[in-house]
C-alpha cells in the first residue's frame, strides 16, 4: 500500500508518516514544508506541494517519475487560528481527486463533530462540557469539514474524529475504536496521544472498517510520559 500524507509535518501527519513507514508503507510526505521529521526514511519520499493548490495536490497523488500512484489519502491539515473556508476547501478538493483517481481518502477531523456521550442528539461541537467558548470556532470547524464529506457521494471516505483532548504523548498501540460518539476512556478521559491515533488511522487504511465516521480513545489508564 501506497499513502500519501497531506499536512506531513503537522502534529498528527508526521506521526502517521512515521507510522506507516514503520510498517514497511511507501509515504509520499506532502507538505509546504517538504523536509524536517520525514527526512532519512527509506520508505518516505517528501514532496513540497501547497494544500490551495489543487493541480499540485492532483499531480502528487496521481504520482510522477519520481514515485507511483497511491493508494489512499490521509488528509490531516490544520491551522492556527482556524481557517473553516480552507479546511472545507481542502477536504473538498482531497475528496474530488480521490473519487477522480479511484483512492481512498481518511479524513483526520475534529471532535466537535461526534455526538455528545449523554445525549445523542447534542453535538460536542455545542457542549459547553467539552467546548468552551474559546474554541468553538474550531470544533465548529470540523463539523463543516465533516458535512463536506458527507455532501460527497463520489469518493470513498472516512473522517476519523479524535477524542476531546488530542495530544502528543508515547505509542502504546493500543485504542478503543467507536463510531460517531464521543468516546469515554475507563479513567473517565476522552483522551489519546497523536501517537496513537497515528496508529488508529493507519490501522484504518490496512483494515477499513464498514462506517464512514470513527473516533478512539485511550485504552486503560493514561500513561505518564
Amino acid at each position: 500500500m501506497r499513502i500519501a500524507v497531506l499536512g506531513a509535518t503537522g502534529m498528527v501527519g508526521s506521526r502517521v508518516v512515521d507510522e506507516a513507514s514503520a510498517r514497511g508503507r511507501r509515504v509520499i510526505a506532502l507538505s509546504r514544508r517538504s523536509v524536517g521529521r520525514t527526512a532519512g526514511s527509506p520508505n518516505v519520499t517528501p514532496v513540497g506541494v501547497d494544500a490551495n493548490d489543487a493541480r499540485a495536490v492532483r499531480e502528487a497523488l496521481a504520482g510522477s517519475a519520481l514515485h507511483g500512484g497511491v493508494d489512499a489519502v490521509v488528509l490531516a491539515v490544520r491551522t492556527m487560528p482556524v481557517d473553516e473556508e480552507f479546511l472545507v476547501g481542502t477536504t473538498r478538493t482531497v475528496l474530488d481527486i480521490a473519487a477522480e483517481l479511484g483512492i481512498r481518502a481518511l479524513v483526520v477531523g475534529g471532535a466537535g463533530a461526534l455526538r455528545s456521550p449523554d445525549d445523542s442528539q447534542l453535538l460536542v461541537a455545542d457542549n459547553t462540557a467539552f467546548v468552551p467558548a474559546g474554541i468553538k470556532a474550531v470544533a465548529a470547524a470540523g463539523v463543516a469539514q465533516l458535512r463536506t464529506c458527507q455532501s460527497h457521494a463520489g469518493a470513498d471516505w472516512v473522517y476519523l474524529s479524535p477524542p476531546a483532548v488530542l495530544e502528543p504523548g508515547i505509542r502504546t498501540g493500543g485504542y478503543r475504536r467507536g463510531t460517531d460518539t464521543l468516546l469515554i476512556g475507563a479513567d473517565g478521559r476522552s483522551w489519546i496521544s497523536a501517537e496513537d491515533l497515528a496508529v488508529a488511522v493507519v490501522d484504518e487504511l490496512e483494515t477499513p472498517g464498514p462506517d464512514q465516521h470513527v473516533t478512539v480513545v485511550h485504552r486503560g489508564e493514561r500513561p505518564s510520559t
